[in-house]
């Protein structure tokens, strides 16, 4: 589980170290609020459709073989956007980047699902949810604390750490499953029956939903918010967009106990009923006192909700074709990176930063009205686990 949650942490290190920089990026090259979007979603865009390719690979060849290469381009190409010369430049430079993590999130994933089956697998994606949002609380106040030591440009200095997992990884982990007896097209067309089903095409419909507010919302508007209607400093901006993670981490570490009494339909309700409950709160708290526990609200329906979904796409796959079935999450994870952050620019340059998060409040709302209605085919059986 440690090296798992190295590898996850690395996953979502693109952004997170930059959301505090982003007015001071912005403002170092002389750009308006609307490029906030291309400055995020940069380092999104190669996953969407290079993660499928990552999974189909590491089903082939094993794990180990795929991840490596992987660290070492994320490491690699985070280090040069610490001196790019232009914006240009700099989204050239986290578009690499964004190639080199398209798949690491999807074999963290791929990992615990082949060490761990039934309640004990929803229980360790808790575990690995709970790293994951501990990461975005200490994180943002990183990257936050080293633009305001120095400039935004040393908030690329933690990137070369990935080199260092890659070396754990060579040294630590076996390839995994196999699987050459079948062409990589019969690999792809068995995964893509898989995700065809309603009970794997519904996760990651709300997949893609759920990180175009994260990363639209929480991630692109809140510092701009918290920027131009508080006046905090890229320090500031960090510790309070750390502050979500502290509900985050609650919500995955109490996941195992949950999902043993209720169906991951009502977690995936419960969390939406949540977010429709917090954004309007962001959005129109007049201060910090009203809008950090709505922050934290938010962050506790994150936490319920990402390996909840996780969880059911696993269940549905085989040993063999895990990690293609998983990439198709990565990849509704890199669109909804990729949607939210772009949506999010039209919106505060249309609407301003409050009202953007009242529009993220009724798409929420909506989800939950959709899914009262839809039902998922009922989940695979649990395996018996003893918890002595």
């Amino acid at each position: 589980m440690l090296l798992i949650g190295s590898i996850t942490v690395t996953g979502i290190l693109a952004n997170t170290l930059l959301y505090p920089a982003i007015p001071n990026i912005l403002e170092d090259f002389g750009l308006d609020d609307g490029s906030a979007g291309v400055l995020v979603a940069s380092a999104s865009v190669p996953g969407i459709a290079i993660a499928p390719l990552v999974g189909v690979l590491a089903d082939r060849y094993g794990r180990r073989r795929v991840l490596v290469p992987c660290l070492v381009a994320f490491g690699c190409f985070g280090a040069l956007g610490a001196f790019a010369p232009g914006f240009g430049w700099l989204v050239l430079a986290r578009l690499g980047q964004g190639v080199g993590s398209a798949g690491l999130i999807n074999l963290a994933n791929a990992l615990i699902s082949d060490t761990w089956s039934g309640v004990e697998r929803a229980r360790h994606f808790g575990y690995n949810s709970a790293v994951l949002t501990v990461s975005l609380a200490v994180l943002p106040a990183v990257g936050g604390t080293l633009t305001d030591l120095g400039s935004w440009r040393w908030a690329f200095a933690p990137y070369p750490l990935a080199l260092i997992t890659a070396l754990v990884v060579m040294a630590r982990l076996d390839h995994g499953p196999t699987d050459r007896s079948t062409s990589i097209g019969a690999q792809v067309r068995a995964a893509a029956r898989i995700a065809r089903s309603v009970r794997v095409l519904t996760p990651l419909s709300l997949t893609f939903v759920t990180f175009i507010m994260i990363f639209g919302l929480m991630l692109t508007v809140l510092p701009l918010h918290l920027a131009r209607s508080f006046g905090l400093s890229a320090g500031e901006r960090g510790l309070v967009m750390a502050l979500p993670a502290l509900g985050a981490t609650t919500g995955a570490l109490v996941l195992g106990w949950i999902r043993s009494r209720r169906s991951s339909r009502a977690v995936v309700i419960a969390a939406f009923v949540l977010f429709a409950l917090a954004f309007p709160v962001v959005g129109l708290a007049g201060t910090l006192l009203l809008l950090v526990p709505a922050g934290v609200v938010f962050g506790l329906g994150e936490g319920l909700l990402l390996p909840t979904l996780t969880d059911v796409v696993a269940g549905s796959a085989s040993e063999t074709s895990r990690g293609a079935v998983l990439s198709l999450q990565v990849s509704a994870i890199r669109s909804g990176q990729t949607v939210g952050p772009l949506l999010a620019g039209v919106a505060v340059t249309a609407v301003g930063t409050g009202s953007t998060f009242l529009l993220g409040g009724g798409l929420a709302a909506m989800v939950v009205i959709a899914a009262l209605v839809v039902q998922l085919p009922p989940p695979p059986p649990a395996v018996p686990v003893d918890d002595r």
